[in-house]
């Protein structure tokens, strides 16, 4: 499952959307709300953001041979080009400039102890906030090393509605928890496309005919209180 399936989607054209969206109080703000000590989200402030469709591009040299026959031509596309673009979009939404990693106001949650008792405990701080951890991002070495092969824990998240997106994108030791549906949108204009172009310095190692891959899309984060950066205590991986 790649990253963009974690999200409800909402159609929108190039120019900047404005949306509404909570974040955290500070605790002097936070003592002045009746009971949010109990309902924390009572306490939230409301406002109002901005965002918008950034390109997301990938590459591939296509070897001349492939250029004589567009049956094979196409098969390497979509084995290829294609695949690179999902990874290029992974990036973009976690860690890229404009991803959910560089939003100022989701909380980095540190563990102490084992990866999985930082999963439970983003998962526990989700649902104090009155909402359901739906979706985890992971790194595919957390993935196999910590959840795949634990008892009945794939099963268990399953059975509780538990999504999980497995890319390099977050760093080993760390996650994305949260809930993704209520959370954030993903703001899509509809537009893409593949051409042959000028690849820019540093995408290859060698001249050769290149095609890139393009499509526009972006992060409307209504409710950053709702998703959390699971980090180990000590800043390193776990």
């Amino acid at each position: 499952m790649t990253v963009r399936n974690l999200f409800r989607k909402r159609p929108v054209d190039m120019d900047p959307v404005r949306f509404w969206c909570e974040t955290r109080p500070d605790a002097d703000e936070a003592e002045t709300v009746h009971e949010s000590d109990l309902r924390r989200e009572a306490a939230f402030r409301f406002g109002m953001a901005e965002a918008q469709v950034h390109p997301i591009r990938a590459w591939v040299q296509v070897p001349e041979e492939l250029t004589r026959d567009l049956d094979a031509l196409a098969v390497f596309v979509d084995y290829r080009l294609l695949v690179r673009l999902a990874t290029a979009e992974n990036q973009a939404l976690t860690l890229g400039e404009h991803g959910l990693l560089r939003h100022p106001e989701i909380a980095r949650l540190p563990y102490d102890g084992d990866y999985l008792t930082g999963l439970l405990d983003a998962c526990n701080e989700i649902e104090q906030t009155g909402a359901t951890p739906h979706a985890m991002i992971v790194n595919p070495r957390d993935y196999y090393t910590h959840l795949l092969g634990h008892g009945s824990l794939l099963t268990d998240f399953e059975r509780n509605g538990m999504q999980i997106s497995r890319t390099r994108m977050v760093a080993p030791g760390t996650a994305v928890v949260g809930d993704f549906a209520m959370a954030a949108r993903l703001l899509d204009a509809g537009q893409s496309a593949i051409r042959v172009t000028e690849p820019p310095a540093g995408i290859f190692a060698t001249d050769g005919l290149a095609v890139c891959a393009e499509i526009h899309e972006g992060l409307a984060v209504h409710l950053p209180t709702h998703i959390h950066h699971v980090v180990p205590a000590q800043g390193g991986p776990a």
